[in-house]
């Protein structure tokens, strides 16, 4: 597996081997020992699957007393997928990472806790796979406006429509006015 550290140094890019052959193909998608490697030391406690359609934006979400780091990957279709770092004490506080995940370059994305994630549905629907380090609590779901010209994310919006968004999406806040996570 290779592994490749983005500008934001703390988000990792795996890209797996993959043996293929007439029969289809096999690769490994996660192995404790090198993610602790490159990521440090986290224990993932749920996995999480989700089916969107082409044009949905789902995030950029970010929790504050309970961050949650997230290794993530596309099963089916092509999303393009931004962390946006919220630790307030780092030299990329307010700078974002994008990588487009997809089930044909089967990447794998770290997104470390204190990070808000989205992602933006390229391809006609897709099917997106995650891990998290800690368990989803309603109460601390926060969301970035997807928009904020301070974040200034240059998001490939399919024919430049507007995405579809859910109503707390839709609340987001911009950056000025976010929490930061607690560590």
């Amino acid at each position: 597996m290779q592994v490749q550290p983005l500008a934001i140094p703390d988000v990792m890019l795996f890209t797996p081997t993959v043996f293929g052959d007439e029969r289809g193909f096999f690769m490994e998608t996660f192995r404790q020992s090198e993610f602790e490697a490159y990521c440090g030391h986290y224990q993932f406690v749920q996995d999480n699957h989700s089916k969107s359609k082409q044009g949905i934006l789902r995030g950029l979400h970010y929790q504050l007393e309970k961050p949650q780091g997230k290794l993530l990957r596309v099963t089916q279709g092509e999303v393009f997928d931004i962390a946006v770092d919220l630790r307030k004490s780092s030299p990329t506080f307010g700078q974002w990472v994008g990588v487009y995940l997809s089930a044909e370059n089967k990447q794998v994305l770290w997104v470390p806790p204190g990070f808000a994630h989205g992602f933006y549905v390229t391809s006609e629907e897709a099917e997106f796979q995650y891990k998290c380090t800690d368990y989803y609590h309603p109460g601390d779901e926060y969301s970035l406006l997807w928009c904020d010209a301070a974040l200034g994310i240059e998001w490939p919006l399919v024919g430049g429509q507007p995405p579809r968004l859910s109503a707390k999406d839709e609340k987001g806040q911009a950056l000025a006015w976010a929490d930061a996570p607690k560590f």
